[in-house]
């Protein structure tokens, strides 16, 4: 019997692989979602309307029956259900007569005199990692989402080549940006489209998502070329003067960075006006976590050196994937916690089955039906996230001088 082995072309391989993954998606994503079909958010129950309002369910119920606002639609139950288009109209509402401004729309103030221009400044948070596995897309998406469902004008740009945030909104990187579409249009070399050419709607009101792909392994690929010669201008300021172009649109804009510390994480961190650090709290992950810093830390000073302010707002650490019951975790836990003290979050975001089954369909806990899981596995996920996302929220108001 012949055993002659015959090599095989590495790059035809993963070529072939990767084409055959692609299909297998986009086949999946066809009957999940058919071509002509749009992602869209669930309905809210009216205790869950209430709860991301800030009222009692009785006064939204007493809000209906007088005709105020919009009209919830009436289950067979009789149990009111709410769009998230209905909260947004229902907040506008109730800011009307809020005791205190900001009370239900708490994004960014106009200037006094006149209304135009902000007192507060956009908040630019980069979320980021070094190591996979850390749950940064996971972060971002619910970040951004729950930002958006609080009320806050939101902008999320999905910075990661491998485009997990741009999936997770219904949009596939490599059938749907086949023409560009990221924010690489916006920040390269030669002839930048304006950033508001990229900014897709999403199908959460005050959502609004900059797609990513492999396109934007361009940027790390051009910068050094431009660099040499000598037409990079300040490279760092790509991603922060980009921005500048739609200040007056969002209140907060969200960056899930690349797992690596390239030119676009550089860039992305010299715009951020706070910054978000993921840790699994395992101690390999924590020993490379170290790594992390430190280069960061060194790049940092370079660009600083060429006249970057590396000034930041806040700067935090959120203790994601975290099993309570674990003792080496905790043991961890404790660790950060005695070193890096209030810079690690109150919050910390549990390991929960409810999470990555939902990312098994493409979707965030906050799309999915509570229905769909075992209550508990559900409202503690649920209860871990928010409890997370408004400690950051409580952030931008302090950021901004409220309490």
């Amino acid at each position: 019997m012949d055993h002659t082995y015959t090599p095989e072309d590495l790059n035809a391989v993963i070529r072939q692989h990767s084409e055959w993954i692609a299909a297998q998606l986009h086949a999946q994503r066809e009957s999940l979602f058919p071509p002509n079909a749009t992602k869209s958010m669930r309905k809210f129950t009216s205790g869950e309307a209430a709860a991301l309002l800030g009222v009692n369910d009785s006064y939204l119920r007493k809000l209906h029956l007088d005709g105020k606002g919009p009209s919830p639609e009436l289950t067979a139950g009789n149990r009111r259900q709410y769009t998230a288009e209905d909260i947004q109209a229902l907040r506008v509402l109730l800011e009307k007569t809020a005791r205190k401004p900001g009370d239900y729309l708490p994004g960014r103030r106009t200037g006094p005199e006149d209304g135009a221009g902000y007192t507060d400044h956009m908040q630019i948070i980069g979320v980021m990692n070094f190591k996979g596995g850390s749950g940064k897309t996971t972060t971002s998406a619910h970040l951004a989402q729950r930002l958006a469902l609080k009320g806050y004008r939101v902008l999320a740009i999905d910075l990661d080549p491998q485009a997990s945030l741009t999936a997770l909104h219904g949009v596939q990187p490599e059938f749907d940006l086949k023409d560009g579409g990221t924010l690489f249009d916006a920040i390269r070399y030669d002839d930048p489209a304006p950033i508001s050419s990229v900014i897709r709607k999403t199908y959460i009101p005050n959502l609004d998502l900059i797609p990513g792909n492999l396109e934007l392994m361009e940027f790390e690929h051009d910068t050094p070329r431009a660099l040499a010669q000598g037409n990079a201008g300040l490279f760092f300021f790509r991603v922060k003067e980009a921005l500048t172009q739609v200040d007056s649109d969002y209140d907060v804009v969200v960056i899930d960075c690349p797992p690596q510390l390239g030119f676009l994480t550089m860039s992305a961190l010299s715009a951020a006006t706070g910054v978000l650090v993921t840790i699994h709290p395992e101690m390999l992950d924590v020993m490379s976590m170290s790594q992390f810093l430190r280069m960061t830390a060194d790049l940092m000073d370079v660009i600083a050196q060429s006249g970057a302010d590396m000034s930041h707002d806040w700067m935090r650490y959120l203790l994601t994937r975290y099993e309570p019951s674990d003792a080496p975790q905790n043991r961890i836990v404790a660790f950060l916690r005695t070193m890096y003290g209030e810079k690690v979050l109150n919050a910390q975001m549990l390991k929960s089955t409810a999470i990555s089954d939902a990312g098994l369909t493409k979707q965030t806990l906050y799309e999915v039906e509570r229905s769909a899981f075992t209550r508990s596995t559900y409202d503690r996920a649920v209860e871990s996230l928010n409890a997370v996302n408004d400690e950051i929220s409580q952030l931008i108001q302090e950021t901004w001088g409220r309490k």
